[in-house]
C-alpha cells in the first residue's frame, strides 16, 4: 500500500481502497478485519458489501477475521453503505465494516469502518487499527468464544421507515422518477423509497453487476450522458443517479440536464430552514459553493465549514448536534436519520421539495443565485507538498482566509479560491468561484502560474 503524508499506510480519505489482488489482496482483508475486531474488543459488528465482483469473497474473509477475534458479526450481505450505517447506529452495534470502493472503477474494492454512530472512524482511530495490523497484535479468541456470523435477511425495513418518518410521510403530489442505479446496490433501496413516497419508478442499469456494464459508478455528467438522453422520453419528473454503494445521489431535471450537487443541496438547505425554528447550523466542506452560504444567510441559518471529506462533515455534525450537512458531490447528511451521507434520504428530500412546490426541478435550480466554478489540478510530488503549502500560506491575502484544509481566500464576498493538496494523488487542486466565468478563469490562471512557480522552486530545493 502507498504511504500517506500523515503517516497512515492503509487508510486514505475514505477508508482502505486498492486494485483487487494487487494493492488489496485476500490476505490484507483478513488481517485488516482481525485488526478491526481487536480494536473494537471483540464487540458486536455489522458487515456488508456492495455489488462488486470481489465483494462476496471479501465479505466472507471479513466476517471470518472479525469472528476470529471474538466479534459477533451480523452479516448483512448485499446492502448500501448508508443502510449499513443506519443499522449499525440503530441496532446499537459497536462498529461496522462496509466492503466497497464507492465510485471507483470496477477493478477496485475497499473497506469503510464505522463507529457506533454509523459514522466512519476518525483518522486517529484508523491509525490505531493500522498499528494493530502492522504489529500483528490482534487478540485471537479462545476456541469456545468464536461466534458464528449471523445471516441477516430483513435489513431495509427500519431504514425505509426512518426515511418516511423524517420526511413527514407521503407528499400529496405523486411523481415519476427515473433511477440510474449504476448496476449497484442502490437498486435494492431507491426504487422502494420512491414507491413508499407514493411515486412511480423507471430504472436503468438496475441489475447488480460488479463489472458496471451500464456506466462507470461515479455519477459525473460524462458518465450520465445516456441517462440524460433517455430521461425526457421516460416522462419522468426528475432523474437520480447513484454511485456504486448508494451514499451519493446526483440529479437530472425533467429535461435530462445535470444538476450539480451544490445546487440540489442548496434547495435542501432552503427547504430545511423554511421548516425549522431558531438558528440552524449547516455543515459543509470548505470546497462547497458560496450559494450554500447565501441561501443559509437569507433563511436564518449559519454555515460551519469543515475539511474536505465525509468523515469531517459527519463528526462536526455530531459534535455540534447540527441536523443537516452536505457536500458538492451529491452527499447529503441528516442527523435525525444518521449522520452519514445517504443517497436514499437525499432522493426523498428532493422528491418532497418538487412535490410540495409544484414546480419542476429545472425552475427550482434556475431560481438559485448564479455563480461560476472552475477546477484545475497541478502535478506535485508528495515529497514537496508540505513546503509548497508553507509558501502558499505566505502569499499576499486580500480578504477572509480559512486554512481548515489547504488555503481558502476570499477576494470579495462573491469570489474565492481554494488551494489544497490531494490526499490520494501527487497533485494540488485549485477551485475558484466567482460571479462570472471570465473572472473565475482570470483568478485560476493567475494562481496556476503562481503555484507552478512555487512547486518548481520547492522541487529544486529538495533536489
Amino acid at each position: 500500500m502507498v504511504s500517506r503524508l500523515d503517516g497512515r499506510k492503509l487508510f486514505g480519505t475514505n477508508g482502505v481502497r486498492g486494485v483487487v489482488n494487487e494493492q488489496l489482496t485476500p490476505e490484507i482483508m483478513l488481517k485488516l478485519a482481525m485488526a478491526t475486531g481487536t480494536y473494537f474488543h471483540g464487540a458486536d459488528m455489522t458487515a456488508g458489501c456492495d455489488g462488486r465482483v470481489s465483494g462476496p469473497l471479501f465479505l466472507e474473509l471479513v466476517c471470518a477475521g472479525l469472528a476470529s477475534v471474538g466479534c459477533q458479526v451480523w452479516n448483512l450481505g448485499l446492502i448500501t453503505t448508508p443502510a449499513l450505517q443506519f443499522l449499525t447506529k440503530t441496532w446499537k452495534m459497536k462498529g461496522g465494516t462496509m466492503i466497497t470502493a464507492s465510485h471507483n472503477p470496477p477493478e477496485y474494492n475497499g473497506v469503510k469502518v464505522m463507529g457506533n454512530h454509523g459514522v466512519e472512524l476518525q483518522h486517529e482511530e484508523e491509525l490505531r487499527i493500522e498499528q494493530i495490523y502492522f504489529n500483528e497484535s490482534w487478540k485471537r479468541a479462545e476456541w469456545n468464544n468464536v461466534k458464528k456470523p449471523l445471516q441477516v435477511s430483513e435489513k431495509f425495513d427500519g431504514y425505509f421507515e426512518s426515511i418516511l418518518r423524517n420526511m413527514g410521510g407521503r407528499p400529496q403530489r405523486k411523481l415519476k422518477v427515473l433511477v440510474d442505479a449504476a448496476n449497484g446496490v442502490s437498486v435494492l433501496s431507491t426504487p422502494t423509497i420512491v414507491e413508499k413516497l407514493g411515486g412511480s419508478v423507471a430504472v436503468v442499469n438496475g441489475n447488480i453487476d460488479g463489472t458496471f456494464p451500464g456506466r462507470l459508478p461515479e455519477p459525473t455528467p460524462h458518465n450520465l450522458m445516456h441517462t440524460s438522453r433517455i430521461l425526457p422520453a421516460s416522462h419522468a419528473d426528475f432523474g437520480v443517479a447513484h454511485d456504486g454503494d448508494g451514499d451519493r445521489a446526483v440529479f437530472l431535471d425533467e429535461h435530462g440536464s445535470f444538476c450539480w450537487g451544490d445546487h440540489t443541496f442548496a434547495l435542501i438547505v432552503r427547504d430545511f430552514l423554511e421548516h425549522s425554528s431558531g438558528v440552524q447550523k449547516i455543515v459543509t466542506p470548505i470546497s462547497s459553493s458560496q450559494i450554500i452560504e447565501q441561501i443559509a444567510e437569507k433563511y436564518g441559518g449559519e454555515v460551519v465549514y469543515t475539511g474536505v471529506g465525509s468523515v469531517f462533515v459527519s463528526n462536526v455534525m455530531l459534535n455540534l448536534h447540527a441536523k443537516l450537512g452536505g457536500e458538492d458531490n451529491g452527499g447529503v447528511f441528516y442527523l435525525p436519520h444518521v449522520a452519514a451521507r445517504d443517497g436514499g434520504i437525499t432522493v426523498a428530500m428532493i422528491y418532497r421539495i418538487i412535490s410540495e412546490s409544484r414546480r419542476p426541478l429545472s425552475k427550482l435550480v434556475a431560481d438559485l443565485p448564479r455563480s461560476y466554478i472552475v477546477k484545475e489540478k497541478i502535478p506535485c510530488p508528495d515529497s514537496v507538498k508540505a513546503s509548497v503549502m508553507e509558501s502558499i500560506r505566505n502569499l499576499p491575502r486580500r480578504g477572509k482566509v480559512l486554512d481548515i484544509d489547504g488555503i481558502k481566500m476570499w477576494f470579495s464576498p462573491k469570489s474565492w479560491i481554494l488551494i489544497r493538496p490531494s490526499g490520494t494523488e501527487p497533485i494540488f487542486r485549485i477551485l475558484v468561484e466567482a460571479p462570472t466565468k471570465g473572472k473565475a478563469l482570470r483568478i485560476v490562471n493567475d494562481y496556476k502560474s503562481k503555484l507552478s512557480h512555487i512547486i518548481k522552486d520547492s522541487k529544486r530545493h529538495v533536489g
